[in-house]
């Protein structure tokens, strides 16, 4: 399965990574320019690839570079890199973000990916109010649950929950961002044919329901 890593880069060793493309908004011109993907220098997306291919170890990867020195950039530049993944064959993507609201741009990329049949698995912190994209239709949700190990899926009331821990040495990953890497490469490995039938098999090997209880 091709699955697009939207993110700060990968740079894992013997990894396939078959295209590689980088979106930025343009200096003088309004609008966003394709340019040739670098290395990761923030180690966000290099952790999420390394999350997936630990459960998911044949999937190829699509580089769609839209962090640079932090993580943050414009919903255009998120939404050229989707129609861009799109364009590549993927049949899965990852945004390990999470915007406070609806932006057009976004929404519309997301709906066209959809239309293609794209899974689309984005970021939903568990506190606080929604984010975009996890919160448009058809996106699947995911969150940190530490109840998860690798390999594991909790069922919450908004969105499936896995484990928020990373798998290599890179700093500043974790919670949300890293739980849509770990859900990416559990669904990678089951290759499903549609959202449909993704979301039949979280559902079927969830190993729990509901949110964490504490017991006091």
């Amino acid at each position: 399965m091709r699955i697009a890593v939207i993110d700060s880069g990968i740079s894992l060793p013997n990894t396939q990574v078959v295209e590689r493309a980088a979106f930025r908004m343009r200096d003088e011109v309004p609008g966003i320019e394709q340019i040739p993907a670098t290395s990761d220098r923030i180690g966000h997306g290099s952790a999420v690839a390394a999350a997936i291919l630990a459960q998911a170890p044949a999937a190829t990867l699509i580089d769609a570079q839209i962090f640079h020195d932090r993580i943050t950039a414009s919903p255009a530049a998120v939404a050229a890199a989707l129609r861009w993944a799109v364009g590549c064959g993927a049949r899965l993507a990852t945004l390990s973000l999470g915007l406070s609201t609806d932006r057009p741009v976004l929404r519309a990329a997301v709906e066209e990916a959809l239309s293609h049949g794209l899974l689309l698995v984005a970021a939903s912190p568990a506190r606080g109010g929604p984010v975009w994209p996890a919160a448009y239709p058809g996106v699947i949700a995911v969150t940190g649950d530490a109840r998860c190990g690798p390999g594991e899926v909790s069922v919450l009331p908004a969105a499936f929950g896995t484990c928020p821990r990373r798998l290599d040495d890179a700093p500043h990953v974790g919670g949300a961002s890293l739980a849509v890497g770990h859900l990416a490469g559990l669904l990678a490995a089951a290759a499903p044919l549609s959202r449909e039938t993704a979301l039949a098999h979280l559902h079927e090997v969830a190993r729990w329901h509901g949110p964490e209880r504490r017991l006091v």
